[in-house]
């Protein structure tokens, strides 16, 4: 259900092809909302279908028409409706963690590729957010000088800091975890 309200969020920053839209989860909200191509292209057709948002069919030539999803009305007072509504609890799944807890089963060479494999995974998440977080940042840069700052960047920023705190925090614990391990 959350992903249709990220989809209807991507699309009130600009009308996007499904392509686009895929471009655009991968390097603003998949850090804290996996979705894969064929999700996001089912929960576009639900959208349309559900009069949330539509869609136009651009001609082109030599290549296949371009479908552009745009938000309606309809779709703005839903996702308005929805980040007004009250937090739910979360369940949390994290199959790392599930690994980790039963590691125990694994000899030490085992234990340790797997706390390495976790390391090299929150290193390149840093990577990612930050080159992200630092294009965002040029664009909350400008919006400052503008007359009017935009808050929408400023608050994907937020999330993006968000992002680069749990991962150097998981980089922290790790190292934590692979000293107690060796003791």
């Amino acid at each position: 259900m959350v992903l249709r309200y990220l989809v209807l969020g991507l699309l009130t920053v600009r009308p996007m092809t499904g392509y686009d839209l895929k471009r655009a989860f991968d390097s603003s909200v998949q850090h804290f909302w996996a979705a894969d191509r064929s999700q996001l292209y089912r929960t576009l057709a639900g959208l349309v279908d559900a009069g949330l948002a539509e869609v136009e069919v651009v001609p082109q030539e030599s290549y296949p028409d371009r479908k552009v999803h745009r938000i309606t009305p309809a779709g703005l007072a839903a996702l308005r409706e929805w980040l007004a509504s009250p937090l739910e609890a979360e369940d949390s799944r994290e199959p790392f963690l599930g690994r980790l807890f039963f590691a125990d089963q694994l000899d030490d060479d085992g234990v340790r590729t797997l706390l390495a494999t976790r390391r090299a995974q929150a290193e390149a998440t840093i990577v990612g957010l930050t080159a992200e977080a630092e294009r965002v940042a040029r664009h909350v840069g400008a919006a400052d000088r503008a007359v009017e700052p935009d808050r929408g960047l400023a608050l994907r920023l937020a999330t993006l800091r968000n992002g680069l705190a749990h991962a150097r925090a998981e980089l922290d614990w790790l190292a934590e975890t692979e000293r107690e391990v060796r003791s």
